[in-house]
């Protein structure tokens, strides 16, 4: 397998569930300002949509969005637990977490990465940002991990998308819950692996 990536982008969540799964994979770096790969060609050819993640199978076969990928490694290793079993409830309770996610804090954050989006608009897409934060915050009370005791790979998504708060001034310091799942989440081994492969931590 090959999973396509941009240092620090929402790629670092497949990244993170390949080095959890043990799963055999090359990294490619596609960074999203340049598009160009390590040999120089245009990531464009290999993906048309020119974002990241992507993953390509052994066969040539392509998935792409953060959410479809995850759930696909989680399922090719399910002794590690990384999701629940397919058609059980706890599945579909992973699947909202997964949506949430991504709708609500992952494309929450991107309009501040925006160059073109309007100074004055900022105050109001993190106040709004902020709300679903302290949602997200309380129905983390209790937990060891977003779905309750066990590792999944809803968190390595949430630790991603939430990383991305100290380079765009949103304050996680009110919300405790998050921040002590996020703790547990940074000090996993795979985790660990996984930044360091994407140069974010030495």
């Amino acid at each position: 397998m090959k999973l396509y990536y941009s240092a620090g982008a929402c790629s670092l969540t497949p990244h993170i569930a390949l080095k959890e799964a043990g799963l055999a994979f090359e990294a490619i770096s596609a960074p999203t300002k340049t598009h160009q790969l390590p040999d120089g060609s245009d990531y464009y050819l290999v993906n048309p949509l020119g974002y990241v993640p992507l993953l390509v199978l052994d066969d040539g076969s392509q998935l792409r969005e953060t959410a479809a990928i995850i759930q696909y490694i989680a399922d090719l290793v399910p002794e590690k637990d990384l999701a629940p079993a397919n058609g059980s409830f706890a599945r579909y309770k992973l699947q909202e977490w997964l949506h949430f996610i991504g709708t609500e804090l992952h494309k929450g954050f991107a309009p501040l990465f925006n160059p073109a989006t309007p100074a004055e608009l900022k105050p109001a897409i993190i106040a709004r940002l902020q709300e679903r934060l302290a949602f997200t915050d309380s129905e983390l009370a209790g937990k060891t991990y977003v779905m309750g005791d066990t590792f999944t790979v809803a968190d390595g998504y949430l630790f991603n998308i939430t990383n991305w708060s100290r380079l765009v001034g949103v304050d996680l310091s009110g919300y405790a819950n998050l921040l002590a799942i996020r703790a547990r989440i940074a000090a996993r081994p795979a985790v660990i692996e996984a930044m360091k492969a994407e140069g974010l931590i030495r």
